[in-house]
């Protein structure tokens, strides 16, 4: 789930950019910090929107640096448990497939990506034995985390497409105009049976 946190911290401006206006300069070093940040609370950082407010800088003795106390705007991204994702599948393994959901990848174990009993081909697509479903590279899919660990730099999302209204894009549609077909065939026949019924009296 994406997130919109006001931060106030103290920001380590790099002498490099001392020659740049204030503003300019802390925004450009948090730019920078905040490029692959990822706290377990916080979740990872998107963008740096907007620099609210910056202090007057100081330094340190035997710190180059320049430190601002400064007010910012920070997009955020945290996995959460049962979120639906959208995700574009970017590597098919023997045991299952990665999802790059924008901000961060997961993976969906192999048993975890159809209602069907999935093999490994050849040419590294996961085909369903009954249904021939193939899910492959580049195909875009929507999936439900079932599980995140945080062991690491970052976390490792666990991936579910076993629910109704997830999986392959193609495979949600034809679901869906079956469905609709279903029902518009238990509607003609709850129609037959009423006529049937009404001439009997």
């Amino acid at each position: 789930m994406f997130y919109l946190t006001e931060i106030e911290d103290y920001v380590r401006v790099e002498p490099k950019l001392f020659g740049l206006p204030t503003l300019e300069a802390v925004s450009n070093q948090l730019k920078k910090i905040y490029q692959d940040y990822y706290d377990k609370e916080m979740g990872k950082a998107v963008a740096v929107v907007e620099v609210l407010q910056v202090g007057d800088g100081v330094v340190i003795p035997g710190d180059g640096a320049a430190y601002y106390n400064s007010r910012f705007k920070l997009i955020t991204w945290k996995p959460e448990m049962q979120e639906v994702t959208y995700g574009v599948i970017t590597e098919v393994t023997n045991f299952g497939a990665f999802i790059d959901l924008g901000v961060m990848k997961g993976m969906i174990h192999i048993g975890q990506t159809m209602e069907d009993y999935v093999s490994v081909s050849k040419t590294n697509t996961l085909t369903g034995k009954s249904s021939k479903r193939i899910l492959k590279v580049g195909d875009l899919c929507i999936a439900r985390i079932v599980a995140i660990s945080h062991k690491g730099n970052f976390p490792k999302v666990g991936l579910t497409m076993r629910q109704p209204g997830l999986g392959k894009l193609e495979w949600i549609k034809e679901d869906q105009t079956k469905k609709e077909r279903f029902a518009k065939k238990a509607a003609r026949e709850d129609e037959k049976s009423e006529k049937k019924g009404g001439k009997k009296k």
